[in-house]
């Protein structure tokens, strides 16, 4: 969870990152989100950047670190299931996936029908949901929703290295036990066969 990133103040720590291609608003995304900025002439993203953000999930404070690619195409839609395939051959297997379809605010210019998204989205059981990062639609609950999964399953692998753990140490104990009682059976037929 890499603890030297990690404050006091957070219980937590989640990494993600924004892929995609070029011009498809990454960056708006990000400083949206992390610093509530939109900027129309923003240049293309050089390498990565990355942003912090702490967010309240229950009762517990999450450091939301969201890193920001170069994008590489200009297919958008088309280039999906390549930028999943990568994802899936180099990501973790818990990590949570949603597809996010911006600039909803350039109605004219929309080239992708929600239904499509929502399609694609459910064939490949992703989260999905369609944001404008200039008009402030959506970014913050597609931020909020992947974190929030993200904390679920945590949460889940927490609970059950605990439970794993609490289950070594009864095995552990009674496996203890049991050699205790050996060795002071072995010593009374020891003490019985010297009399």
């Amino acid at each position: 969870m890499g603890s030297s990133l990690l404050d006091d103040e957070c219980d937590y720590l989640f990494k993600t990152v924004l892929i995609g291609d070029s011009a498809v608003g990454k960056s708006n995304l990000l400083s949206r989100f992390a610093k509530d900025e939109f900027h129309l002439d923003s240049k293309p993203t050089i390498g990565v950047e990355f942003a912090y953000r702490n967010i309240k999930v229950g009762d517990k404070m999450v450091k939301a670190q969201i890193w920001d690619t170069a994008g590489q195409e200009r297919v958008t839609f088309e280039n999906l299931r390549k930028w999943l395939h990568e994802l899936r051959e180099y990501g973790n297997r818990d990590m949570v996936i949603v597809l996010v379809g911006n600039k909803t605010d350039l109605v004219e210019s929309r080239e992708v029908e929600v239904r499509d998204g929502q399609s694609l989205a459910q064939v490949e059981d992703l989260c999905f949901m369609e944001t404008s990062a200039k008009e402030n639609l959506n970014v913050e609950d597609a931020f909020l929703q992947m974190i929030t999964k993200i904390f679920e399953i945590a949460s889940q692998k927490s609970l059950e290295a605990k439970e794993n753990e609490a289950s070594k140490q009864v095995l552990e104990g009674r496996k203890e036990i049991i050699y205790v009682v050996d060795e002071v059976t072995a010593t009374k037929h020891t003490n019985c066969c010297t009399l």
